[in-house]
């Protein structure tokens, strides 16, 4: 069910250009809300606007915020300069037209349309957004002057503005250039579907590394097979058809609390333990005697399919402490889920350390 009503806009929070955080007032009472500008126009103090509840209702996480369907204090047109003919969000009322990389319009059409190899090109492939830091820091840490771009999926967020974290990325130098493939827009540039995304990273924006995982918001359902990240498996495969070096992060911790999750998560091993059907390389972080072992264990099976390498994973947290990136996952910092982050930095390095043409 959609919820929505009818709201004061009261204050502007955080004004970050493609996305704006504002206060507003239902009723007698005050609530955070984000506004998109592209697809409801600008927004100011005292602006009457639409908003959706239903995720603050249901008390969701990184997404319990209202949204601004409407802002009713304006009637401008919502021109942008796109320039394109795909449209995303397509068939809804939110549906709009960009500009991507692959279509005639484009200055790089010629260029992908003859575009079928990654040419070995190792691809970090992972499950959950906050990993992109941790990845981009261990690529820096030992190429301080790769070119590394962030290849975001639908199968969470779909505005890349609404990642903080990705501003911080880009700010610091830990990234580049960012691409929204699929349903997911706002990027730098924008791509009709992962596998596309993936060879115009390297043939059109010359990327020395290529980062793919899904915007802030993953999904699970407690089940075998009901979680956003499931992802992780086609994309590796589409690597490998692509003749790239697919890397793949593993989801390792050791400070959450659900079983499922403890040690390597059962995410990751479900998808490269049963659905990957291209092999790839698979980066555990250096660990512990105790805790490596344990994760040892449970990779057995995954051993049987893919390469697994061991890669320290320490320089890369101390990019991120260098550069002063503040990260979490599940609300959790890097210095609480210590292993979570060694894991993604520990893929990061060992792509970086790759030998490409």
């Amino acid at each position: 069910m959609i919820r929505r009503q009818r709201a004061e806009v009261v204050s502007v929070l955080e004004d970050c250009g493609e996305v704006v955080f504002v206060a507003v007032r239902l009723d007698a009472t005050a609530a955070r809300a984000v506004c998109y500008p592209l697809l409801t126009g600008a927004i100011a103090v005292g602006d009457e606007v639409i908003v959706n509840t239903m995720a603050s209702e249901l008390k969701l996480g990184s997404g319990g915020y209202h949204y601004v369907v409407a802002n009713l204090s304006r009637d401008d047109e919502l021109a942008h300069d796109a320039r394109g003919h795909i449209v995303k969000l397509r068939y809804t009322p939110l549906q709009h037209e960009v500009l991507t990389l692959e279509e005639p319009a484009s200055p790089h059409h010629a260029t992908l349309a003859a575009a079928q190899s990654l040419a070995g090109m190792p691809i970090i492939v992972g499950t959950l957004h906050s990993q992109v830091a941790a990845v981009a820091a261990g690529i820096r840490a030992h190429r301080a002057a790769a070119r590394i771009v962030y290849v975001m999926t639908d199968s969470a967020a779909l505005p890349i503005g609404f990642s903080h974290l990705v501003r911080q990325l880009k700010a610091v130098g830990l990234l580049d250039s960012t691409i929204t493939a699929g349903q997911a827009f706002g990027g730098d540039h924008e791509a009709v579907n992962v596998t596309s995304a993936l060879l115009a990273a390297k043939v059109a924006l010359n990327a020395d590394h290529v980062i793919v995982a899904p915007g802030v918001g993953h999904v699970g359902t407690g089940t075998r097979f009901g979680f956003s990240g499931i992802e992780q498996a086609g994309i590796l495969d589409s690597v490998a058809a692509l003749r790239g070096r697919g890397v793949a992060v593993l989801r390792i911790s050791f400070a959450d609390a659900r079983p499922r999750h403890r040690g390597v998560s059962h995410h990751s091993l479900t998808v490269l333990g049963q659905l990957t059907q291209a092999r790839a390389t698979v980066v555990a972080p250096e660990l512990p005697p105790v805790q490596a072992a344990a994760i040892a264990r449970q990779l057995e099976p995954i051993a049987l399919r893919h390469e697994l390498i061991t890669q320290s994973g320490e320089r890369a947290l101390g990019e991120l402490a260098a550069r002063g990136v503040q990260v979490t996952t599940m609300g959790r910092s890097v210095e609480q889920d210590r292993e979570f982050f060694l894991s993604a930095g520990a893929a990061g390095e060992f792509a970086a350390m790759q030998e490409v043409s």
